[in-house]
């Protein structure tokens, strides 16, 4: 039976300049406030486009859906 070399272990040195992130650097993401009240998209299939054509039509029924189960 042979042995499996041993897996060779990867330092921040080894990586090309491009992986090397510093941390120290990283700013907040300055587009997230604006993200905060923004919508949910959901990606629905063809065939239920095709019977919900509008955003409200899919809240309508989905808040149907909701008030119809059991709590």
């Amino acid at each position: 039976m042979k042995k499996t070399p041993a897996k060779k272990s990867y330092k921040i040195a080894d990586m090309a300049p491009e992986y090397r992130f510093d941390y120290k650097k990283a700013k907040p993401n300055r587009f997230a406030s604006r993200m905060k009240d923004a919508p949910l998209v959901a990606v629905i299939d063809p065939d239920v486009a095709k019977v919900f054509t509008t955003p409200q039509e899919v809240n309508k029924a989905l808040r149907a859906l909701i008030s119809a189960m059991p709590k």
